[in-house]
């Protein structure tokens, strides 16, 4: 008679749990969890980066150059006083915020990134400098020692 072991995880259902939610989540508020950001090269030339942040404007909205890598802060608050005598809450507030830390290349000309926000995205553009190409180095026959 053979028997199968299963191996016992007691994480397992709290893991299924936490995915469920998560996905009832995204779908309830029809917002993904995090808004997406797109990185990618134009003609080597050029590092750009594109976070789509909607409900963000532009005063909502930090750019940094810190230590070799490209910062990117949003964050809007709302904040409604209670007007309306049948509700039963004094004050609604609500808070958004978006935080991306990149690494910049060796080649990325940090003073020379430039930002623009226009519809709810942000499309930062970092020129690569020209890196000096590698030198050759003659090589000569030795003296025998």
């Amino acid at each position: 008679m053979a028997t199968s072991l299963a191996r016992f995880d007691p994480f397992s259902d709290l893991a299924a749990l936490r995915d469920r939610l998560l996905s009832e989540m995204s779908t309830a508020t029809g917002r993904h969890a995090a808004p997406t950001t797109d990185i990618y090269t134009e003609d080597d030339s050029k590092l750009t980066i594109e976070a789509h942040l909607p409900g963000f404007t532009e005063d909502d909205v930090d750019v940094d150059v810190d230590g070799g890598a490209l910062v990117i802060r949003a964050q809007r608050q709302e904040r409604e006083a209670d007007e309306d005598a049948t509700k039963k809450y004094v004050v609604r507030e609500s808070s958004s915020s978006y935080y991306r830390r990149i690494i910049l290349p060796e080649q990325a000309d940090e003073g020379a990134a430039t930002a623009t926000f226009n519809h709810g995205v942000l499309r930062v553009t970092v020129p690569f400098k020209e890196l000096p190409s590698p030198r050759k180095v003659e090589i000569t026959p030795g003296t025998g020692d």
